[in-house]
């Protein structure tokens, strides 16, 4: 468990209730990650909704034939700097992540269980609906920075 008042510092999570606050904190942690820790790996179920704090995280997605084929090549997809959040597959069925995260620096993450949140989201509908909108942000954010990356590919 954090303390409400270290979620209630960031922009994310600014227009949710005190009592929306109180229950994020309570199935909430604050983890400390060295640089170079693989945080997750692409393909496993999404338990955990992040949220950075300090540090950068690199996201990595890899393409190629067979899941351990010397074919496959990886790529960054991304970088998580601090008061982003990341994870965001642990809110979006199939809950599967799509990327690798792993720590570039020594980083301070607050992560969140996936599914404790999803509840909650699912019985406060209003409080769904603005994590939703940041997700759904964040996502369109996220794609066109892809898109440049392809588009540099192919140039």
């Amino acid at each position: 468990m954090i303390s409400p008042e270290l979620l209630r510092r960031y922009p994310f999570f600014s227009q949710l209730s005190d009592a929306n606050l109180k229950a994020i904190a309570m199935v909430s942690e604050e983890l400390e990650v060295k640089a170079g820790t693989r945080i997750f790996d692409e393909g496993q179920p999404a338990n955990t909704f992040f949220f950075l704090i300090d540090g950068s995280i690199d996201l990595t997605s890899s393409v190629g034939e067979g899941k351990n084929s010397s074919a496959r090549k990886v790529f960054q997809i991304g970088e998580i700097n601090p008061e982003e959040v990341f994870g965001v597959s642990a809110l979006i069925e199939p809950f599967v992540l799509s990327a690798t995260g792993t720590a570039v620096k020594d980083s301070r993450i607050i992560t969140i269980d996936g599914k404790a949140l999803r509840a909650m989201m699912e019985l406060d509908n209003h409080m769904g609906f603005i994590i939703m909108t940041r997700i759904a942000k964040i996502a369109r954010d996220q794609l066109a920075a892809i898109r440049i990356q392809m588009a540099a590919a192919w140039a």
